[in-house]
């Protein structure tokens, strides 16, 4: 068994490598050949453990993601996998930077599939280490010409940009307001810890497409319902787990501005099982909670590259 740590994942991890890896876990769940289980958690008084398992056996990916959230402390992140022909466990690793890369990736498949071909123009609400490869992975999928962000520390943000820019080599520019991180731009992104709705959908332009990638409690929205309401196409990672954690769904359907019919699962969705955008005035919503099947794809391309490469410590 090999065990990788952050360092040693942070020299193989790319966001092609993300993009590549979730995009082809994704088409598996739209062909109906992985199989992905809903995040579980169970807790103590000081702590939650969330785990969340997965299976793909032709992308060599069966295993889980386990990680800790303690009530003083930072979460601990780890993806275990396991050999798909004997069941042996074959790595672990650590697995922090590896989901904020998966996560970024999953907005950047659903960007690719469903913002405007033309879009030049992107906002983040959130300038956070989620948020930045949110905007890696927009950058990698469509040709922008500006990204505006948007957090409450001004210096974080005047930080996040400049960063972003040098990253990227696009035009990063912090701005004062969530309002004017969304008017008006072709993409839009959420990934804020917010428990009330940060994103006004009377702020979005005709033709915006929408990734919401903060909340994965049914306690937390970014979005308000004016956004659902606005909404040609909504789309989730998971609608099994959307039904358990995505709250920015709960006042739209509580209100019947949305039901579950019209909810997609993104998978079905990227191979032609429904339809995705079909007017350059649509506006498209990705929802996207955190699979274990982008943990274990991008996992497994990892370990492939680290096995290639003689990187990794071996354990048994």
């Amino acid at each position: 068994m090999l065990y990788l740590t952050e360092a040693e994942v942070g020299r193989l991890l790319t966001m092609d490598l993300a993009l590549d890896a979730v995009a082809a876990a994704f088409r598996k769940l739209g062909c109906d050949e992985a199989e992905n289980v809903p995040r579980r958690r169970c807790q103590t008084d000081r702590l939650m453990l969330h785990v969340l398992p997965a299976a793909a056996k032709t992308l060599g990916a069966v295993g889980f993601k386990a990680y800790t959230t303690p009530r003083d402390g930072p979460a601990r992140f780890h993806v275990t996998l396991f050999d798909p022909a004997t069941g042996e466990m074959s790595a672990l690793i650590e697995a922090d930077l590896l989901g904020q890369f998966r996560t970024g990736a999953a907005s950047g498949v659903a960007t690719k599939k469903l913002a405007r071909a033309d879009a030049a123009t992107a906002g983040c609400i959130g300038t956070g280490k989620q948020a930045r490869t949110q905007v890696l992975a927009v950058c990698k999928v469509r040709a922008l010409k500006q990204v505006k962000v948007y957090g409450r520390d001004a210096d974080r943000r005047t930080a996040f940009a400049a960063r972003l820019t040098a990253e990227t080599g696009v035009e990063v520019v912090p701005v004062a307001s969530a309002e004017e991180a969304v008017r008006g731009l072709d993409i839009v992104i959420t990934v804020t810890n917010a428990r009330e709705p940060v994103l006004n959908g009377a702020w979005l332009a005709d033709g915006c497409h929408v990734n919401l990638a903060g909340s994965n409690f049914l306690s937390r929205a970014e979005a308000d319902v004016e956004v659902f309401r606005r909404a040609a196409v909504v789309t989730v990672d998971s609608k099994e787990q959307a039904r358990l954690e995505a709250g920015d769904l709960v006042a739209p359907i509580n209100e019947h501005v949305l039901s579950w019919a019209d909810v997609f699962d993104f998978g079905p969705l990227l191979v032609g099982k429904y339809p995705g955008r079909e007017s350059p005035a649509d506006v498209t919503v990705f929802k996207s909670l955190g699979l274990g099947i982008e943990d274990v794809a991008v996992a497994a391309r990892v370990l492939e590259l680290a096995r290639q490469q003689g990187i990794g410590r071996e354990l048994l």
